[in-house]
């Protein structure tokens, strides 16, 4: 062997017992949760790839951090800690922070998004698009059509159809509050946007004066990307992608649970002094004081720390090396796959792996089903039940892929975890004929996918 063989660039410190069920077990756990993933406990879950939201592993440097941590309700060092990270990475002068992600949205949108309002973007995640359409406002998907054929190899199936966008804008004009881009595109299958792609997205908001922002949950595995598939960019370190990928945009929403790796936190980051000072007043209103947003001094320390850990090459290399893992795994046994492989996750393609069962009794959320029975393995319906119904006619408005989404958690499962999940769906995949869609039993009037409970045909 020429080549030395691989190895994480991380050395294992603690460790969590998990728990072994069995199938029986696993049967009744799924009927008592109304056969919703979500519903079950996570002591009854042996790999648990529901998301990559929080459930990362933090390192030595974010634990210690966290001993370092200053509780202060206002003017907390760990605050501006964070703030000084986050212009020195991400260049913003005005920081908010927030209890995580979906409350980042629902303090910028209550400034920013009104009744009739049109917000176009990049395949719309479903926290953004439920806070838009919360608001009686209406998301446009102008991601590329290329992103919607699981099995075309594109290098950045997140990019913005800039004609669409331009159309959008046309038509809307004076309806629009903003442009959204999502870094990488979850919904898309974790898929990153190009350089070139925000540059045009940002020519087409100066044209039109609109300002831009980037939904950045996993903006550090967007510029992981840049590095490797994107012309000119090989030799660049992935701090200086990061930095000319957020100079072309106005502000910022983030998940903190994801690209910085802590199991809470988020913000909204600004250019916009006058932005800043409404979204000041609703930030006070729902998240807390200016200086902590709902999030302890401690938690602001290690996020301030994961920022820095996660926009390092070794880090996002083994990262994502890990998730390509899985895919190729999976090829190989023939269970179909969105192709190129996510940043964050695999998406199993539940219309070539169910194609019997029609979307409306979501293929999907049947996979995801029958792979907890099988290996007690969780992941999490990206297809009909998360598209939810339209707020106007109420009708199923079934997406274009029909995912099931294996979120892998950061620095926290090795590759004989992965193996499970292989040997899991091999197994589905054997008795994949004999399987039946389901029907709502309950659902809630927005984002009915946390709560929904389902009964089997």
């Amino acid at each position: 062997m020429d080549k030395m063989p691989y190895a994480e660039p991380y050395k294992i410190k603690m460790v969590e017992a998990i728990k072994s069920t069995s199938k029986e077990e696993r049967i009744e756990a799924i009927k008592q949760a109304g056969y919703n993933l979500f519903n079950l406990r996570s002591e009854d879950v042996l790999v648990d790839l529901i998301t990559d939201s929080g459930t990362g592993a933090m390192s030595d440097k974010q634990w210690s951090a966290m001993m370092l941590g200053d509780e202060a309700y206002a003017g907390s060092r760990s605050f501006f800690k964070m703030k000084d990270t986050i212009k020195s990475i991400l260049g913003f002068d005005f920081v908010l922070p927030t209890h995580q992600g979906r409350a980042a949205e629902n303090v910028l949108f209550s400034a920013l998004v009104k009744e009739g309002d049109i917000v176009p973007g990049n395949s719309h995640f479903d926290t953004t698009k439920g806070h838009i359409e919360f608001r009686k406002a209406t998301c446009i998907d102008c991601t590329i059509d290329e992103a919607f054929d699981p099995t075309l190899i594109h290098p950045f199936k997140g990019n913005a159809n800039i004609e669409k966008l331009e159309e959008t804008i046309k038509k809307y004009k004076n309806n629009i509050p903003f442009v959204i881009m999502t870094v990488t595109c979850n919904n898309g299958g974790g898929q990153p946007v190009s350089l070139k792609n925000l540059k045009a997205v940002r020519a087409v908001c100066d044209k039109y004066d609109l300002p831009l922002f980037f939904d950045s949950a996993r903006f550090a595995e967007n510029a992981y990307f840049i590095k490797k598939r994107e012309e000119g960019y090989a030799d660049k370190t992935i701090k200086e992608i990061v930095a000319e990928m957020f100079v072309l945009a106005d502000g910022m929403t983030m998940s903190s649970k994801k690209d910085a790796i802590v199991n809470i936190g988020g913000f909204i980051a600004m250019r916009s002094e006058d932005l800043y000072k409404k979204c000041s007043v609703f930030n006070i209103m729902f998240e807390g004081y200016l200086t902590y947003g709902g999030m302890a001094g401690r938690d602001m320390a290690a996020l301030a720390q994961g920022l820095d850990e996660n926009t390092e090459f070794p880090y996002l290399d083994a990262r994502i090396s890990q998730v390509e893992y899985l895919g190729k795994r999976l090829k190989e046994e023939g269970i179909p796959v969105m192709e190129p492989f996510g940043g964050h996750a695999i998406y199993i393609d539940a219309l070539r792996f169910l194609p019997h069962i029609p979307q409306v009794h979501f293929p999907a959320q049947v996979l995801g089903i029958e792979l907890y029975i099988e290996a007690g393995v969780r992941g999490v319906e990206i297809g009909t039940v998360l598209a939810d119904r339209d707020p106007v006619t109420r009708e199923e408005r079934p997406p274009k892929t029909e995912l099931l989404r294996l979120a892998i958690p950061r620095r926290v499962y090795t590759n004989n975890h992965m193996e499970v999940i292989v040997w899991g769906l091999k197994k589905v995949w054997e008795r994949r004929k004999e399987l039946k869609g389901l029907e709502l039993d309950y659902e809630a009037p927005i984002m009915r996918h946390f709560t929904a409970t389902f009964k089997r045909k």
